[in-house]
């Protein structure tokens, strides 16, 4: 059986690919291996099952790409071009080849790096008004975005509940490692006691259709200001975490913002979401979902302390990330 390495080593070869190019740079993240080229990215999924996503067989990894493709084209259209097999053709790994399938690959065209918008807030080159495009595109997706009573489903208390707990269950062995005791009595409680008094408004988002097929992983990394703004690398891997109140996308990208050091630029972006929406109850909401999504993602970098893919640099790396992360969550309960 060929090895993830051995695919991963071969499309570290310039020579594997079908376009000219003079170099490959390989980097990874908890759940997919990423190879950029000199004008592509080769995207791959790592075949684990984290409970929350299951890419340990082929078909499922098959199918998340073609659904990667297909979700990222809402926001970014151009950019995403198609799914590529990977194949053991004469005992050599070959990309689009015709022997076995043993993989497959979401292909994109290549943004341009200096144009992210985590690059650029980190110069403090976004202005208010780029904020306030961001924030028309997103209303403008909203207002288009997929919502029936099965989507509705999952704006419910119960679901919400679930969603929080599985956190909370999926932290508590973090414990004294990526977050403190008082951390996570703070965060669950103040979770746990905003559902609680907030039930009446979060049945009226449901009766009132905020429920959408949202983008779920909104935040600075996944924005670039090119020929007008591309946002890339939605969810496609659960829709329980896709199928969202709008408020919660919007919150995502105020909490990023927030943790840039970028206070004012996140409460400019709420505002100018609220007046392309006309969704006044969205600031309502958005500091509950800025905490959810903050310990969502000090809970994601955590996961990385187990990955043994990962160097031991890039685990030191990501226990900082993660304690961050829960520090930012526990500030929004105060």
């Amino acid at each position: 059986m060929t090895q993830l390495a051995d695919i991963v080593k071969a499309l570290s070869d310039p020579q594997v690919y079908p376009e000219s190019t003079n170099q490959v740079e390989t980097t990874q993240t908890q759940i997919s291996i990423i190879f950029l080229t000199d004008s592509y990215v080769y995207k791959i999924k790592k075949a684990v099952n984290q409970g929350f996503l299951d890419y340990t067989t082929l078909a499922n990894r098959k199918h998340f790409c073609e659904q990667e493709v297909s979700l990222n084209r809402r926001l970014c259209e151009d950019t995403y071009l198609g799914v590529v097999p990977i194949n053991l053709e004469c005992g050599r790994i070959v990309l689009g080849g015709k022997g076995k399938v043993i993989e497959y690959a979401v292909k994109m065209r290549k943004l341009p790096a200096d144009r992210m918008m985590d690059v650029l807030l980190a110069k403090n080159q976004v202005t208010p008004e780029m904020i306030a495009r961001v924030a028309e595109k997103v209303a403008e997706f909203h207002a288009k975005a997929e919502n029936n009573p099965d989507i509705g489903k999952f704006g419910t208390i119960e679901t919400i509940t679930f969603n929080t707990e599985e956190n909370f269950n999926q932290t508590e062995s973090y414990v004294g490692r990526t977050i403190s005791l008082p951390q996570y009595q703070h965060i669950s409680k103040y979770t746990r006691d905003f559902l609680e008094k907030s039930a009446p408004l979060l049945r009226k988002r449901v009766a009132d259709g905020k429920i959408k097929d949202c983008h779920g992983d909104l935040h600075a990394q996944h924005i670039c200001f090119t020929d007008g703004i591309c946002i890339y690398d939605c969810i496609e891997f659960n829709e329980r975490f896709r199928y969202f109140d709008v408020a919660a996308d919007v919150a995502f990208l105020a909490m990023d913002l927030d943790r840039w050091g970028h206070s004012e630029l996140s409460r400019q972006f709420v505002t100018a979401y609220v007046t392309s929406s006309s969704d006044k109850e969205v600031s309502k909401l958005v500091n509950f979902y800025k905490c959810y999504y903050a310990y969502v993602r000090g809970k994601v970098y955590g996961f990385k302390l187990e990955d043994s893919l990962i160097s031991t640099e890039d685990k030191e790396k990501a226990l900082k990330d993660a304690k961050q992360y829960f520090a930012l969550a526990e500030s929004y309960t105060k």
